[in-house]
């Protein structure tokens, strides 16, 4: 059985349950002229509208979000608690004073026959399994509304129980011990309302369940990723806790990152309160390792436009800034310049105004060439001449690998060289520079050259 159906099921066998005791203590009551014993039925039959009151308000918040309440309807629950709340409040203060006024005026004798001490045993009875059950529901389902429903058998539980008490006393003499004992039920009354209200109006102010906000701090700022935790904000709901997280991440992650990120403080919250629901909201931050040259890729990236060869110098206490950018082949140089510029313009409020950037516009292929397989006899002659021109240079060994493809624009050729594995990165490029040059020099009609070195020991 769902949480929903369980929780409506509970409701409504509280409505049956609060109507039949209150049948049995107004009748006794008057029988007996007990005012305790009365006051305890009209206590039920308080009881009965507000089961009811909680049926519907059950059967309401079960419904989803829709259009005007996009975070669903839980909150009726803890209004019906609090108009419960408002009818303890108003019963508890009516039987005091009637028990007072009873005291002042003088106890009256009271009946206490046997069938009176039979409704109070069963309904000692009734309300000790149906607080039990209604307790053990509120706490599995987070329902406000049948957490009251629970509060009001308790109170009925322990007016019945006072009841008793008094009327005992006042058939052996004591003739105050009923009023008193109606004292007793309006305090308690008074009491439990306290407390359910309370709740009950914390929730309607969103107030955050004390020390989760802290818990999940704690424990998100651990995952790796997260720079810092900015906020936490949480409010209840009926069964769920809402919210949102706010995290700082570094702004150079990539996209994936930042979805792996937001994942794992999901996945988190839910360890630590799965009836929370938090939205993730991850903050971008520069943080104080960032290069110059990440920050530049990422106000191109911003812009959506390719940089590449970015240099920067540092020059007398200035930065000095040269970079690649491709713009379409087909656009005029006037708009491709204004684009260029508006670049530099950014970089520069970003980084700084004393900067010195400079761009080189170059075309963006941005459509797939059309090509097939060079002939053997040509794929045999550039690669000859790769070799040859490896050996010359002295850094690239063993080139192999190599592809020839023919293209509407020209030849494209691909090939793989081995290199030492101590040697740096900048100066592999280097010789893998020197020599897609030296093969373009030598060939006529070549396109594009494009060297990939490996180091010696992991050549396949």
């Amino acid at each position: 059985m769902t949480d929903a159906a369980l929780k409506e099921k509970v409701a409504l066998s509280s409505i049956i349950a609060s109507f039949l005791l209150t049948i049995g203590k107004l009748v006794a009551g008057v029988a007996s002229g007990s005012l305790a014993l009365l006051s305890e039925g009209a206590h039920n039959a308080l009881d009965t509208g507000a089961t009811i009151l909680t049926y519907f308000a059950v059967r309401e918040a079960n419904k989803p979000a829709d259009d005007r309440h996009h975070y669903g309807h839980g909150k009726f629950e803890s209004l019906s608690a609090l108009a419960e709340t408002g009818l303890l409040a108003g019963l508890a203060c009516y039987v005091l004073v009637a028990a007072i006024r009873r005291l002042w005026e003088g106890a009256e004798p009271i009946d206490a026959s046997w069938p009176v001490f039979a409704v109070l045993g069963v309904s000692i009875v009734v309300d000790l399994a149906r607080w039990q059950t209604l307790r053990a529901v509120a706490k599995k389902t987070g329902s406000h509304a049948l957490a009251a429903d629970a509060m009001h058998f308790a109170s009925d539980l322990v007016g019945s129980a006072l009841v008793l008490i008094g009327l005992a006393a006042s058939s052996y003499g004591f003739h105050q011990g009923d009023a008193l004992a109606a004292i007793g039920v309006a305090l308690f009354i008074g009491y439990a309302g306290y407390h359910l209200g309370r709740e009950t109006i914390e929730t309607l102010l969103d107030t955050a369940p004390e020390g989760l906000a802290e818990d999940l701090r704690a424990a998100i700022g651990q995952i790796p990723g997260v720079v810092e935790v900015e906020d936490v904000k949480l409010r209840g709901n009926g069964p769920h806790i809402l919210g949102e997280v706010t995290v700082g991440v570094s702004r150079t992650l990539p996209v994936e990152r930042l979805i792996q990120i937001e994942r794992a403080v999901q996945a988190k919250i839910a360890e630590i309160s799965p009836e929370t629901q938090a939205s993730i909201i991850t903050s971008p931050r520069a943080l104080d390792e960032e290069t110059l040259t990440e920050r530049i890729m990422l106000i191109a990236a911003r812009r959506k436009l390719a940089v590449h060869h970015i240099i920067v110098q540092r020059l007398d206490g200035r930065d000095c800034i040269a970079f690649d950018l491709e713009i379409d082949g087909a656009m005029s140089h006037g708009a491709a310049h204004e684009i260029a510029t508006a670049l530099e313009d950014e970089i520069r409020a970003e980084v700084g105004a004393g900067i010195e950037v400079e761009s080189h516009i170059e075309p963006l292929q941005d459509h797939a060439l059309t090509g097939h397989e060079a002939d053997p006899d040509t794929v045999a002659a550039i690669a000859g001449s790769l070799r040859q021109l490896a050996r010359e240079g002295g850094v690239l060994h063993g080139v192999h690998d190599v592809r020839v493809r023919r293209t509407e624009d020209g030849l494209v050729v691909n090939f793989h060289a081995t290199v030492d594995p101590a040697l740096s990165v900048a100066a592999t490029h280097d010789a893998v520079d020197r020599l897609e040059r030296a093969i373009r020099e030598a060939t006529p009609g070549l396109l594009r050259v494009v060297g990939h070195a490996e180091p010696l020991c992991c050549a396949a």
